[in-house]
Formats: C-alpha cells, sequence, structure tokens
C-alpha cells in the first residue's frame, strides 16, 4: 500500500471515530418530552400490590416522580430504552426500607419492596459518562411516599 493511500485510511478512520463519539454525545445531550411534567401515582392492581413501569434513557428517567402509599407492596418494572450506553437504578433509603441498586437493561427488571415510611427518596443512576456522572447530568427522580 502506498504512502498516499495509508494517509488517506488513517484521515477517514479520524473523521469515524470523531463521528461515532460525537454521536454518541449528541444523544446524551437528550431529553424526554415533558421532562418536568412526568408524575406518576402507583395504580393499585390485583392482590394490592402497587404497580409502576419506569424507563431509563439518555440522562433522564421516565416517569421522573412516582407516588406510592406506605405499608403497601410495590412492584416496580425498571428497564432501558435501547443503545450501548449503560444505566443503572439506584435508590439507598434504608429508613422507608427501599435499597436497591441494579444494572438495567431492554428487558424490565421487576424489584418489589414495601416502603415503610412517608417521604421524599431519591432515585439515580451510578454510571458514569465521557464527562460527569449520569446523577451529575440531571439522571435522577423521585420516589415520594405518602401515608
Amino acid at each position: 500500500m502506498s504512502r498516499k493511500n495509508k494517509r488517506t485510511m488513517a484521515i477517514v478512520a479520524r473523521f469515524m471515530i470523531m463521528g461515532f463519539l460525537l454521536s454518541l454525545l449528541g444523544g446524551c445531550a437528550t431529553a424526554p418530552p415533558e421532562r418536568f411534567s412526568q408524575v406518576t401515582r402507583a395504580s393499585v392492581g390485583e392482590q394490592r400490590i402497587q404497580r409502576v413501569s419506569l424507563v431509563a434513557s439518555n440522562y433522564w428517567f421516565r416517569p421522573e416522580r412516582i407516588i406510592v402509599k406506605a405499608g403497601v407492596p410495590v412492584e416496580l418494572s425498571v428497564r432501558k430504552e435501547p443503545g450501548i450506553i449503560p444505566h443503572s437504578f439506584v435508590i439507598h433509603a434504608p429508613e422507608a426500607g427501599i435499597n436497591v441498586n441494579v444494572e438495567l437493561n431492554i428487558k424490565p427488571k421487576v424489584i418489589d419492596f414495601v416502603p415503610q415510611k412517608a417521604g421524599i427518596f431519591e432515585f439515580y443512576c451510578d454510571k458514569s459518562g465521557l464527562l460527569e456522572s449520569h446523577r451529575k447530568m440531571g439522571m435522577t427522580g423521585i420516589i415520594e411516599v405518602t401515608q
């Protein structure tokens, strides 16, 4: 291979890598529609279980605020949207009987817990991006436990 062809291939490879990195960064900056109005009150279904579904994507959760009742079992179905960016779901509220740290996939994971006390508790993604943590970039939400 000639020197000119090697140089051309190196330039093309650099542009491809830069394009890939920019597409990752561009995808990470998207916000969900109606980000600040995503509130869901858990529905009470069969066997008196509160059920809620949650989706994680590029630095956001939908819904970002979930309301449940204390003392009633919760079944939280959590998944991430397809893509290469890893996400997790973490909530550390032992005083309320909630302690979760799971890796997310496109297949929903079901998390069961019984909130023991009323309050507002943050959930978040503990993964890190290229520049900073997903949590610092706004990938957080609230579980509000009512009486």
